[in-house]
């Protein structure tokens, strides 16, 4: 078995891919299995807040050199994604402005999930990524989603209460608090709530892919206008951005693993912050559509293909 297929084959068979491919049969089926919403909103604190307690303990040990490099060029790279979008809106699914604008929103910025799915994934071929990271899915989230606002809107600036919505947005405020918690307290620090946030991950991660399993399924079915259009747009950009990111991850010295998981951080869409912002910012756009592609389609081509892709060709450029 050549190394990419064994990538590919270990990420479809693990537990996390295989929750989420059973929340899609359990839809497809109309079974009555639902997560409360209530159940869903803690599932998706504590992923957040012990992702970012991950990285803080790791940025304890010491925060690289060229911190400021990688923010500088995650946060180029984050216009760059959110631009490529909206022209391909705009040109390939003949979007108007504020539509495209929607969706380089959610095109430009991060999935936090699919982020944590890399790790997942770079951990379980022996890999370990950067703390640093953790910082950088906030650096590379909130100036796309100001961005996506601002060609919506004919180019006009964001407004404070716009770009508050974003910095205080649950995705950041967890991040960076978790980030801040466990860069503060350290190893031993954090030991105290090890067996909650670090030992129970994987469990709680595998409900929460359950449930975004259902929810997949359930924005499929909402595909009707320019379906093959919207499919090709969902897929073909984020492996276009994906196997840019983890050159660029390459190239800024973040290891075969870190630029997987940069690859898969430029690849990914997002539906938590972006949509929030968006709803808030852009109430006319359609943000049912911008789900249904970054939920529906991106993220599973992600979990189940992107991901391993992106390794693979970060292993080649480290080889």
């Amino acid at each position: 078995m050549t190394p990419s297929l064994d990538l590919l084959t270990t990420n479809l068979l693990s537990p996390v891919v295989l929750a989420f491919a059973l929340g899609m049969v359990a839809r497809g089926l109309r079974s009555d299995l639902e997560i409360p919403s209530a159940i869903q909103a803690y599932l998706s604190i504590f992923l957040l807040l012990a992702i970012g307690l991950k990285g803080g303990v790791a940025l304890h040990q010491g925060a690289p050199g060229n911190l400021g490099l990688l923010v500088a060029v995650t946060i180029v790279a984050g216009i760059a994604t959110a631009g490529s979008a909206y022209l391909l809106a705009r040109t390939w699914l003949r979007d108007n402005a504020m539509q495209a604008g929607a969706i380089a929103a959610h095109y430009g910025s991060v999935s936090a999930v699919t982020f944590i799915a890399a790790q997942q994934f770079v951990e379980r071929t022996g890999g370990s990524s950067p703390g640093v990271l953790v910082a950088l899915v906030v650096a590379l989230e909130i100036p796309a989603i100001l961005l996506g606002i601002g060609l919506a809107r004919g180019g006009g600036r964001p407004t404070w209460p716009q770009v508050r919505e974003v910095l205080t947005g649950r995705t950041a405020v967890l991040l960076i608090g978790g980030l801040a918690i466990g860069a503060i307290a350290g190893r031993d620090g954090v030991k105290a709530v090890d067996a909650m946030y670090f030992q129970l991950f994987q469990g709680m991660l595998m409900l929460f892919m359950l449930d975004m399993g259902l929810v997949a399924a359930s924005q499929l079915r909402q595909l009707r206008r320019g379906v093959l259009r919207l499919v090709v747009f969902a897929t073909a950009l984020p492996l276009l951005h994906g196997l840019a990111g983890t050159a660029i991850g390459h190239a800024v010295g973040l290891g075969v693993a870190g630029a997987t998981v940069f690859g898969a951080m430029l690849a990914s869409a997002s539906y938590i912050a972006a949509p929030a912002s968006v709803r808030a910012a852009l109430p006319e756009a359609d943000a049912g559509r911008c789900i249904t592609a970054s939920l529906g389609l991106t993220f599973p081509f992600n979990l189940a293909l992107g991901i391993p892709t992106y390794a693979a060709f970060a292993s080649w450029l480290g080889g």
